[in-house]
């Protein structure tokens, strides 16, 4: 497939970084399985993805085992969102006070992870290091019973985060697409009906977000394996408004348009910064003005319908007459 010759076709800095972009899909994923199918809008997501990168780096440091790192960045993450998730579904709090909330709760931890500077806030031989940011976490590796941890150079490690956000995109799939899924996009179209209608939706929202924290978290964790670094900057503003961008840009509630939204983004950033633009952001917000005004409902949903109206078109266009002699 494409994916598996791109490195044959890319310089070894392009593949690093088209690595990066990958991880950061999985985090719009995240968003779009909540926000997209459950009509939840969450600014949570950037706190997930952090508290998975500091518990990949905790547990990395300490136990020198990746696999490990990687299993508890995602329970970390989910433990995270089945706290938050449960106080205020449970709570019956409505959908513009959870955004807050959610806000609130990541600009908390960026505060907080900012003021561990002091060399005595640590986990065991991890540094928290304030925002400097903890340093020297291992990178990720291959680890096989018996046999010595094969760390992933950028090519296996790309080959590895693209397998892995292939499979994230099929089980999110399989998920919409079940029953569970039918009833989810039930509660993002009318709540208050589906719960007429006999539907418990307050553990349905738990379980898709707790599902999405544990993805972000996922992200956080490879993010960390994948940099070797990781800083309060996760749980900025920015990151949390950057994830929902992807997703708008992209068309939220398809998933392939949090991958290609993402992408999109990524990609004109790093164009605008490599060219030397000036007036970087204001020329990248211009932009990304103009995609959502000409493509309100996201770049997948509005070419995917312009493609099945061409394809209509020429099916219904009456074929061309014989004009040659009689």
């Amino acid at each position: 497939m494409a994916l598996a010759a791109l490195p044959f076709l890319l310089s070894l800095f392009q593949v690093v970084q088209l690595t990066v972009f990958m991880i950061f899909c999985l985090l719009a994923l995240s968003l779009d399985l909540i926000w997209g199918f459950g009509g939840i809008l969450s600014f949570g997501q950037a706190a997930f993805f952090g508290v998975g990168g500091y518990a990949y780096g905790v547990i990395g440091i300490n136990s020198g085992r990746t696999a490990l790192a990687v299993v508890a960045a995602v329970v970390a993450a989910a433990l995270l969102a089945a706290l938050l998730g449960y106080f205020t579904f449970y709570g019956r709090v409505g959908a513009m006070y959870f955004a807050v909330i959610t806000l609130t709760v990541t600009l908390i931890l960026h505060q907080v992870m900012g003021s561990t500077a002091d060399p005595r806030y640590a986990v065991g031989a991890a540094r928290l290091g304030g925002y400097n940011g903890m340093t020297n976490i291992p990178s990720l590796a291959l680890e096989l019973p018996g046999r010595p941890s094969i760390v992933l150079e950028p090519v296996p490690l790309f080959y590895a985060v693209g397998a892995t956000l292939l499979l994230i995109v099929a089980l999110c799939r399989a998920l919409v697409r079940s029953s569970f899924g039918r009833v989810l996009r039930a509660i993002r179209e009318d709540e208050r009906r589906t719960e007429l209608l006999g539907y418990d939706i307050r553990w349905r929202k738990l379980l898709t977000f707790v599902i999405s924290g544990g993805i972000a978290g996922l992200a956080g964790g490879l993010f960390a394996g994948w940099g070797n670094f990781v800083n309060p900057q996760v749980f900025s503003l920015s990151q949390s408004a950057l994830v929902v961008i992807w997703v708008m840009v992209g068309g939220r509630g398809t998933l392939y348009g949090a991958v290609a939204g993402t992408l999109v983004v990524q990609f004109l950033t790093n164009y605008l910064g490599a060219a030397s633009v000036t007036y970087t952001t204001v020329l990248l917000g211009v932009a990304l003005v103009l995609i959502v005004l000409l493509f309100p409902r996201g770049l997948v949903p509005s070419l995917g319908l312009a493609a099945r109206r061409l394809a209509l078109g020429l099916a219904q266009a009456p074929p061309a007459e014989d004009s040659g002699p009689a």
